[in-house]
Order: structure tokens, then C-alpha cells, then sequence
């Protein structure tokens, strides 16, 4: 690590004590300084002297709890220096310091009259030591004052605007948490929504048949064990994902295109003939592509097996040039009433495709009969 960033580091880390060290560093300075100063007629530098430079300085130490005081106190024990007859021209490295303090944490009209104050002092200070010219004074009084209080606004500015960016920069990362959620929310939906759909189909078969026909109950039964297994793995993964430790081997691959096989049988087995066809040229497709088509299948099969009352439905994949289509349609009756009732389902389908910048259109087909999904995801080359 660099010295001046090794330097910056420990000053955020232990900013007392680096106040601390600054003051004693200032006092000591401004003690030589006033050892080297040629008294001429005035007094000179002794023991009083140096009590008065510490405690022009030494404040300093307390800067960060309260700026205004420890400016005040700087000012009022160097204003005694020359009132006592000592060479002012040392010791206003405290002054300097608490004003750049409470330009740097103080509003601009609190500034305004802590930076009047110092070049009064400065002025007076400068009189009663018997320096001259008067203008010199004044200048001096006036100059450096300003251009302190522009270095602290500056570091005030830089600390809001530091705050600010830390603050958007928790904000994002809520954001951020709250989309996760939201996601995970709709993969626990699509999950439960769906296996829950035809484990209660198949329950209430078996319960029906169990014993007028106790093959087709067993069937019904096997379908109902395998669909819960099958149902608690894709939890598993999905709520393994809100695990930060485990390694990555842990999770299961989620569901791609290549499900819609078993998802196919599933149906089948729940008394709905599904027929799975793939047009195009298949080529390998980004995880999210897949996991979002596949859901999107899932949840209308879900609505079709809750809400349509279909005999069959169709299932096209279309690799396409640059995109890839989806259309799942169904030979129900009361499109509008599977609309109205598989709402939420709807809007999260649009959601997954909004995600990955695609389209989602679903309603009643045209001929009155049946429900009609469509979902297009644009692919890269």
C-alpha cells in the first residue's frame, strides 16, 4: 500500500487520534517557530509565551466534536500573545485549522462569520504586534481566510457528495435484494403452482378410482410420489440459492428446454394430452433463455390443467433466426375467464419475458375456442 493512502487509511480508521497526533505535531511547530522569531521591541519568547502558543493549538485535538469552540478557543488564546506583548507571527496554525473545520462542516453564513471574526483578529493581532503597513493587514486578513474557507467548502461538498454516492449505493443494493426476491418469489410459484396442480389432480383420481379400478389409482399414486419428488428437488434449488455457504456443486441445474418432455408426461398422466413440437435448427441457448421458456410452459399448463377444462394442447418451440418462439394452445372453452383467473400467472409470464427482453402475448384465440400463449425471446448469434 502507498504511504499517502496508507496515511488516508488510518485517518478514517481512527480520525481522534489522528487529531490527536495533528495537534501535538502543530503545537510543537508553532513552539519552534516562536523560539526562531527575532523579538525586536517586543517580548521576548518564554515560558508564558509557549503556554499561550499550546493553548492556541492544542484545541485543535477536539476539532471534529466541536468546531465552532475550538476555533474560538485558537482565537482567543493567540489574540493574547500579541496583547501581551509577543511576536504574533507564530501560532495560527490552530486558527487555520478550526477554520477550515467549520468551513468544511458548518452552512455558508456560519462560515461567513467565523471567517469575519479571524480577519478581525488577524487585523487587530497584527496592529497591536507593530506590524505594518495596515493594508498588508487587511489583505492578509482578508486573502487568507478565503481561500481557507474554499478548501473546507470544497471538502464539505466532496463529503455530501461521498454520502450521497454511499446512499445510492444502498439503495441499489436494496434494489437489487428486492428483485432476487421477487425472483425467487416467482420460481417458488411457478414451482408449487404447478406440481401442487397435478398432485391434486391426481389425488382426487385416485381417491375417485381407488376401488372401482385400483390399477389407475395405483397409477395416479405413482404419478402423485413423483411429482412431490420431483417438486421438492426444484425447491431444494431454488431455495438453495439463498444460501451464501455450500459449495457451488450443491445446486441442481435448473429446468431448461429439455424438461418439456417430462413436463409433457406429467400432463399426460393428469388426463391432458400435451404434444411437444420443436421447429428449426435447436442450438445452445443462454441458462436464463431456457429456464424462462421452460416456466413459461409450466405456469400455462399450470392455468390450463386449473382453469381451461382442455382435452389437448399444443406445445411449439421454434428456433428461429435471432429469436426463439414459444406457443403454447389449448382447446378449452372461456378464454376470458382463464384470463381473468390466472392473472397473476400472466403478469409474472410477462415478466420473465420483459426480463429478457422478449414478448409475451397470451388471451383467447381468435375462433372463440381455447387459450392461446405466445412468448418470443430474442437470441443472440
Amino acid at each position: 500500500m502507498r504511504p499517502a493512502r496508507w496515511l488516508r487509511h488510518v485517518a478514517a480508521a481512527h480520525p481522534t487520534a489522528t487529531d490527536v497526533v495533528m495537534a501535538v505535531a502543530i503545537a510543537v511547530v508553532s513552539v519552534l517557530q516562536g523560539f526562531d522569531v527575532v523579538p525586536g521591541p517586543l517580548r521576548p519568547f518564554d515560558g508564558v509565551a509557549v503556554v499561550l502558543t499550546l493553548l492556541a493549538t492544542l484545541p485543535v485535538a477536539l476539532r471534529r466534536r466541536a468546531p465552532t469552540t475550538v476555533l474560538l478557543a485558537c482565537m482567543g488564546f493567540w489574540c493574547l500573545l500579541p496583547v501581551a506583548g509577543y511576536p504574533p507571527a507564530h501560532g495560527t496554525y490552530g486558527i487555520l485549522v478550526g477554520l477550515y473545520t467549520v468551513a468544511s462542516t458548518r452552512p455558508w453564513r456560519h462560515v461567513l462569520a467565523c471567517a469575519a471574526l479571524c480577519c478581525a483578529g488577524w487585523v487587530a493581532g497584527g496592529v497591536l504586534g507593530g506590524q505594518t503597513p495596515v493594508v498588508t493587514l487587511l489583505a492578509q486578513g482578508a486573502v487568507v481566510p478565503a481561500v481557507v474557507w474554499w478548501f473546507g467548502d470544497v471538502a464539505r461538498r466532496l463529503a455530501v457528495a461521498n454520502r450521497r454516492l454511499a446512499a445510492a449505493g444502498t439503495e441499489l443494493a436494496r434494489r437489487a435484494v428486492a428483485e432476487e426476491r421477487v425472483r425467487l418469489a416467482r420460481e417458488l410459484h411457478d414451482v408449487v403452482a404447478h406440481h401442487l396442480s397435478v398432485i391434486a389432480v391426481q389425488a382426487g383420481l385416485s381417491r375417485y378410482v381407488l376401488r372401482s379400478d385400483p390399477g389407475t389409482a395405483d397409477a395416479a399414486l405413482g404419478t402423485v410420489l413423483d411429482t412431490g419428488r420431483e417438486a421438492l428437488r426444484e425447491l431444494r434449488r431454488v431455495l438453495e440459492l439463498l444460501r451464501v455457504e455450500g459449495p457451488a456443486g450443491d445446486f441442481a441445474p435448473a429446468p431448461g428446454l429439455a424438461g418439456l418432455s417430462e413436463l409433457a408426461d406429467r400432463m399426460r398422466a393428469a388426463g391432458v394430452a400435451v404434444d411437444v413440437v420443436v421447429t428449426g435448427t435447436p442450438r445452445p441457448l443462454a441458462p436464463g433463455l431456457e429456464l424462462c421458456a421452460y416456466r413459461v410452459v409450466q405456469e400455462s399448463l399450470t392455468n390450463v390443467l386449473k382453469h381451461a377444462r382442455a382435452a389437448s394442447v399444443a406445445v411449439t418451440v421454434d428456433h428461429a433466426d435471432g429469436e426463439l418462439r414459444v406457443t403454447v394452445v389449448d382447446d378449452g372453452a372461456g378464454g376470458a375467464r382463464v384470463t381473468a383467473r390466472a392473472g397473476n400467472g400472466l403478469r409474472g409470464m410477462r415478466e420473465r419475458a420483459m426480463l429478457y427482453g422478449g414478448s409475451l402475448r397470451a388471451g383467447p384465440r381468435a375462433s372463440g375456442d381455447g387459450f392461446e400463449v405466445q412468448l418470443v425471446l430474442p437470441v443472440p448469434p
